[in-house]
């Protein structure tokens, strides 16, 4: 099981494009590490469908994406026909698939869901969602069970926020949207607000007539 702020550990897998070392892989990037139940399953195959379509999105943000299933390459391979049959893609698929047949990296990254077993009996690999940075470092964990599909326009979403937080002073509030406005961290100083925030600070007035309802525009 791997936790927020750990070290995501290195690996090497077999997979569509062929054996990667996982830090390699990343090396210098954000990343997502997203997991499958298996391959030729419907809910699955309208995700990494999406993802597909999203990568200039993921792209323009620097994030490579990696997708797991719990079947071999040859498997994948032949899926990756039936994902952009469905989806309207061609060409190349544009980001690799880990080969994960014994199930052991689903263990060891705690991707499992024990409530949804295959036709063998064993537990399948949950809708787990890792978006690691470029230090290597879990920064967000979401952990959906194999029956629930992911809302990639969230995840999109999530890394603006995790961008623009690991390097401006400021957090960003319920339903924020790219663009919006944040509020500054409790740790910023009065006296440094100028310096940090030339868009201006608006303070919110809340009953306890504390000033830590500070509002800006997003920094750039």
């Amino acid at each position: 099981m791997v936790n927020l702020g750990d070290e995501l550990p290195d690996f090497e897998v077999d997979t569509s494009h062929g054996p990667i070392k996982f830090h390699t892989f990343i090396e210098g990037t954000w990343a997502i590490l997203f997991s499958h139940p298996a391959d030729y399953t419907p809910v699955c195959t309208t995700e990494l469908g999406r993802v597909a379509d999203l990568m200039p999105k993921f792209e323009k943000r620097g994030v490579k994406p990696i997708a797991l299933s719990c079947d071999g390459v040859d498997s994948h391979k032949g899926w990756i026909k039936d994902i952009q049959g469905y989806s309207g893609l061609s060409g190349d698929f544009p980001y690799p698939i880990i080969a994960d047949e014994k199930r052991e990296l689903a263990v060891k990254l705690g991707m499992i869901d024990p409530d949804e077993k295959d036709a063998a009996g064993l537990p399948l690999t949950a809708r787990a969602v890792f978006i690691i940075g470029p230090d290597k470092k879990l920064k967000l964990s979401l952990l959906y069970p194999a029956t629930t599909g992911r809302n990639f326009d969230e995840i999109l979403r999530v890394i603006d926020s995790l961008q623009l937080t690991a390097t401006k002073k400021v957090a960003t509030p319920v339903d924020w949207k790219a663009g919006g406005e944040c509020m500054v961290l409790p740790t910023v100083k009065p006296e440094d607000v100028p310096k940090l925030f030339p868009k201006g600070v608006t303070v919110k007035d809340v009953p306890s007539g504390k000033g830590y309802m500070r509002v800006t525009p997003q920094p750039e």
